[in-house]
């Protein structure tokens, strides 16, 4: 198996997890009946979403490193630090 399809099988397993997390999250807000529980349960997912995000990219960059130019390297990566300090309080 190349290095590439890899990397594409880990950020897709690292989606499906965060995709199990989110799922497992809303059954538990749902479990508990309690908006004060689902405001805690939601503060958690709040790290765990920059978190793949994060890990995701950082795979997707490794699968590009040798394949496309440093400079374009250097923007998608500025993106994702944008995308980040965007979306922060």
């Amino acid at each position: 198996m190349s290095d590439g399809v890899k990397l594409l099988i880990g950020m897709s397993l690292l989606r499906m997890l965060s995709g199990t997390i989110e799922l497992s999250a809303a059954l538990l807000m749902l479990h508990y009946r309690s908006i004060e529980t689902a405001f805690r349960i939601n503060g958690v997912l709040g790290l765990v979403g920059p978190s793949v995000l994060i890990l995701v990219s950082a795979l997707g960059l490794a699968g590009l490193a040798g394949k496309i130019a440093l400079w374009k390297l250097a923007l998608i990566a500025t993106g994702v630090v944008f995308i980040i300090v965007g979306t922060r309080s």
